[in-house]
């Protein structure tokens, strides 16, 4: 183990999709177990009770007021996320944040940066799969949403797709591989990441989606 202590903040809206949040909450849940210092912790837009996707209810952690120190942030995607797009609080809450948090999301998360031009020049992904609405005639894919909210960014297919500061992830569950790879960029070694993956029981599924990382440098 290379480093010690990693702050991971994730962004909780109503409707948002429980995966999408909960598997890198899940990757950082298991990784303290070796080191303590690592802590994920639930950001909404004020201290009340969140409403996710299905009726799955969450409390968070932090409001926007609090401005809780953090390494990382996350959106998740979710069908909350198509309002969250226009949501001036959040979008004030994320350029307040120090140039060294980094922004990362997963699935339809993504819509955000992009929206506020934040992916400009950079390469980003979103899901892939379409689900039954978005594959019919009127549907899109939200991989192919992101190219028309973000014209200037270039859409990789990747899993994950690291810019530097800006990290996006696919659709879903891949934000356990957003997991994996936040406790990389803190700098925990190699070992340290099999180790929580095989205590979780992934240690097939890491070494099946470990090179489907698209890692670049922006500018």
């Amino acid at each position: 183990m290379a480093t010690s202590g990693f702050r991971l903040g994730i962004y909780v809206c109503k409707d948002a999709e429980i995966v999408d949040f909960a598997a890198p909450h899940g990757v950082f849940s298991v990784a303290r177990r070796f080191d303590p210092e690592i802590e994920a912790f639930l950001i909404a837009d004020a201290m009340r009770p969140v409403q996710t996707q299905a009726g799955f209810t969450v409390l968070p952690n932090y409001s926007f007021l609090d401005r809780p120190a953090m390494d990382a942030f996350l959106i998740p995607g979710g069908f909350g996320l198509r309002q969250e797009i226009r949501n001036g609080r959040l979008h004030e809450f994320i350029r307040a944040l120090p140039e060294s948090t980094l922004l990362t999301s997963v699935c339809t998360g993504s819509w955000i940066y992009g929206h506020m031009g934040l992916l400009d020049g950079l390469a980003a992904t979103s899901r892939k799969e379409p689900d039954r609405v978005e594959a019919g005639a009127a549907g899109r894919v939200p991989i192919d949403r992101l190219a028309d909210i973000a014209p200037a960014c270039r859409i990789s297919r990747a899993r994950v797709v690291d810019q530097g500061r800006v990290i996006t992830a696919g659709g879903i569950t891949s934000g356990m591989e957003m997991g994996f790879h936040l406790l990389r960029r803190a700098g925990y070694d190699e070992a340290f990441v099999e180790e929580v993956a095989r205590v979780m029981e992934y240690s097939e599924a890491l070494r099946l989606y470990r090179d489907d990382v698209e890692v670049l440098t922006a500018g």
